[in-house]
Parts: C-alpha cells; structure tokens; sequence
C-alpha cells in the first residue's frame, strides 16, 4: 500500500471545516446522481442525499428511467419525480455518454469495461470528484486497491464534506487488513454524518478486523438501525458473531441475509459452516448444495461441501465432490487431507498417498501430515518409505506420542525389534495409554520377555477395563508362558 489513510483524515480535519457550508450549499446534479449508483452508493442514500441538499434541476423523464436501469429502486425514482428544483437558473447539461456506459458496465458486472468508460469520462472532466469516486468503485471490484486509494483521495479532496469518501476508504482498509487505518476512516464519516449506516458498517469491519469482536457487533447494530434492509450488514454481523463463538446469533444472522437476498451464495456458505460447527450436518450439507446451486465455480464451497461429507461419513459423496472441485480449479490447495482420508477409508491407499503428498507440498514441516502419510505408505506396503515419513514426523515433533507410536509399529513391522522397543517406550513416556502399553506389550513378546509384557498386559487392561482385547491377549501370553514352562 503506497499511502496512508490517516494522512487523508488529517487532510479531513483541516479542510472540512472550510469547506462545509460552501460544499453543503451546493445541490446535486443527475450526473453525480448516475456516478454515485455506479459506484455502489444505495438508493436509500441518495435519497437521503437528495432531501439534504437537493437537486439543481428537476430530472427529464429519460434521465429518470436511466437511473432506474442502473439500478435505482421504487423509492429514489419516486423521489426524482417528486423534486422540485433548488435552483432555477441552473443550466442543463446531459449525463456525459460515457458516464452512462459506465453505469450501465458496472450494472452488468463488466467492472474493466466500466473503468475504462470513466477514464475517458474523466479527461472530459477532471475535476468531477462523483466520477473519481465511481472509478474508485470499480478498482475496489477488481481488487485493485491502491488505485481505488488514490480515486478516493482525489474525491475527498475535491468534495470534503462527502462521507461517502471516507467510508468507502474504510473499506480499502479493511480489505488491507489494516484494521486501525478502517476505524479511523469510518469515524471519520461518522463525524460528518452520524447517521450514515454505510460508516457504521464499515466501522464494524475494521473493529472485526482488529479482532474488537463485541464492539464490531454493536457497529452493526448501529447501522441496521439506519438500514435494517441491508442483507451484507446481516451477514458481516453473522460473521463477528460466529467469530465470538455466539453460533446461534450467527445462524440467525445469516438466515435473515439470505431472507432479504435468497441468492446471497456467501450468506449460504457461511450458514453452512456455522451448522458444520455446530454439528448439525445435514443442515449445513443442505445450505452447501444451496450454495452451489447458486454459484457452481466457487471452489470454497465445494471444499466446505466435501469436508462435511467427510465428517458425515459419506466418503462416496466427498470424492465425488472433491474430484470435480479438483478438475474445476487444479491449482486449488485445500481438501487433500479430507479427500485422502476418504481414500482410506475405501481401502485406496495409492490414491491417499498421492493426496498426502499434495498437502505435504504444501505444508513441509507439519508433522502430522508425515505421519498421516506413513501410515497410507505402510498400509500400501512401501515400509521403507513410511519408515522415512515417520521418521520426519518424529523429528517435526519430537514430543508426539502419535508418532513415535508409529514409527515403532513401522520398525516392529521390519522386525527391528530393538528401535521398535524404544519408540514405544518414549510414546509411553509421552503418554501413558493403554494402547502404548499393548503396543510395548506385543514388541516384549516378539523378544521372548513374556514377564515385561505381561506387566504392560495388566496395566493395558487396568486402564481399560472396558476392553476385552488386553484381558485376552494377558490370558493367551499367560496359557503361553504356562506351556512354555511345561516344557
């Protein structure tokens, strides 16, 4: 990031004064009007815009239905047509053509195309702070912020009692996860307008951001309070909510999103994840496939789909929709441990190995991943080269028990009894449990020490008691050692 949006608060403080009383005297125009929609600005806000500072000329009929082709609602259009001109004397100019394509671009969803519109709308006239504010909109869609910084800059400078300015920098900086830089942003235009809802939700964002999860909800209180139809500010409180753990508000949350915009595919997404959470499944397998009705090439939720399959139990259902995420998006790096634990299960070892590899790729240095991986390799019957994944794993984390469990089974397999014998004997120095000490137990009987594995038997079994493999196997090492003696 090349600037610093505190600077411009600064800028703020000093101009704003000033500037008000000449700014605020001035009515708007359609052509700010047609700007302000094509960057994002809601209808309930230019609304509330018109009635602040009113309109230098009454809108023409086809202006009017211009606006409401990009995208005005019932209420602004009413609005429109009611006004009556503040200033009667004004000139009247056209909406510039390429202000208009723009708008009809960006309505489309064709942010580039609507870019380039406003770029040339700009060298007709620069100094047009609504068009540089567009603009910003339409870096902010393709994610280039540091030109949406700058736009937003120059807005703010040539109209510095517009909020709108400052709010929308609070974005930038929260999708910069600059945390600090979005509440300062967001205080900013609540200063000039302490009843913008949009500040208020970008305030919430930037707390949420700086982990002030309780105060972030209280933000968004705040400005549903302004705008309690606004289905985007539902879901940022669903997820500050999910993030303090209150998972029933969060479901409740979202579900009121998706009530006011049934194809809010995230808001699905995220129902589901909180239900996943929660342990409700089928419900969040349900809100996943409602998801990807919605938005069929989103790999997250194709991920979150499988995944749940996986801890449902479906391991069917979880390759078959982790492979077509897969071949949708091959360079996509989550899910190799789910989809390889449903190799497992079906017994498709090679297929798991393979997967383990991909997330190893990934994560070098998790020592889980190795030992997941030696034991699809021994299972697979590369010994050797689970002998090596082991190894890693125990020296990734020397203070699993796990793995050094493992890689004693490995040696015990390759009848290395002796190394086999230390590892189990660390495990258990990590962790007494009862199936370290059978483990121990069966590496003693290998060896010819019936006395030490019997011992390891009975704790197995005192530990366990619920068990009957440790009695059974104490009985057979005793018969064992009774006809051993016998002898």
């Amino acid at each position: 990031m090349r600037h610093k949006g505190l600077s411009l608060f600064l800028f703020f403080c000093l101009s704003v004064v000033a500037a008000a009383d000449s700014s605020k005297s001035q009515p708007l125009d359609t052509t700010q009007l047609t700007a302000w929609l094509t960057g994002g600005i809601s209808s309930t806000r230019l609304v509330q815009l018109i009635q602040e500072r009113g309109l230098a000329l009454a809108p023409t009929e086809n202006e009017i239905h211009q606006l409401q082709a990009f995208g005005a609602d019932e209420a602004l259009v009413r609005t429109l047509a009611g006004v009556k001109p503040a200033d009667s004397h004004s000139q009247r100019t056209s909406i510039p053509a390429a202000l208009l394509q723009a708008a009809a671009g960006a309505h489309a969803r064709r942010y580039h195309e609507a870019e380039l519109q406003l770029r040339a709308a700009l060298r007709i006239d620069p100094q047009n702070p609504a068009i540089h504010f567009a603009l910003a909109a339409m870096f902010r869609q393709q994610e280039q912020w540091d030109d949406a910084y700058d736009e937003l800059t120059i807005s703010a400078r040539l109209m510095p009692d517009f909020p709108d300015n400052h709010s929308s920098l609070a974005y930038v900086f929260y999708r910069l996860d600059d945390g600090p830089n979005a509440i300062a942003e967001a205080r900013t235009a609540l200063s000039m307008d302490p009843q913008n809802a949009e500040a208020y939700q970008y305030l919430g964002l930037g707390l949420y951001s700086n982990g002030q999860y309780a105060a972030a909800i209280h933000a968004f209180a705040e400005s549903l309070a302004r705008d309690p139809d606004n289905p985007d500010t539902y879901y940022d409180m669903g997820i500050a909510l999910q993030a303090s753990g209150r998972l029933v508000a969060a479901a409740a949350a979202y579900r009121y999103a998706i009530h006011l915009r049934p194809a809010f595919w995230e808001a699905h997404s995220n129902l589901g994840l909180v239900l996943h959470q929660d342990g409700k499944l089928d419900e969040a397998i349900a809100q996943y496939r409602e998801a990807k009705n919605i938005a069929p090439d989103e790999a997250s939720v194709r991920n979150n789909l499988g995944n749940t399959y996986c801890d449902r139990g479906d391991f069917d259902a979880a390759i078959a929709e982790l492979s077509e995420l897969y071949r949708q998006h091959p360079d996509w790096e989550q899910g190799h441990s789910c989809l390889a634990s449903a190799y497992m299960s079906k017994k498709n070892y090679r297929s798991a190995v393979r997967e383990l590899q991909l997330v190893i790729h990934q994560k070098p240095t998790d020592a889980a991943q190795h030992r997941l991986l030696g034991q699809a390799l021994l299972l697979d019957g590369e010994a050797e080269e689970a002998l090596r994944e082991f190894r890693l794993a125990v020296i990734l984390d020397p203070d699993s028990d796990v793995a050094h469990h493992y890689l004693g089974t490995a040696l015990f397999q390759d009848q290395k009894l002796q190394a086999a014998e230390k590892e189990f004997r660390e495990a258990l120095r990590l962790k007494a449990s009862a199936d370290n000490h059978y483990s121990l137990a069966a590496c003693l009987m290998s060896m010819d020490r019936y006395q030490e594995a019997l011992t390891e038997l009975e704790i197995a079994a005192r530990l366990e008691p619920e068990r009957p493999l440790y009695r059974a196997r104490r009985e057979e090492l005793m018969k064992l050692m009774k006809d051993s003696s016998l002898r």
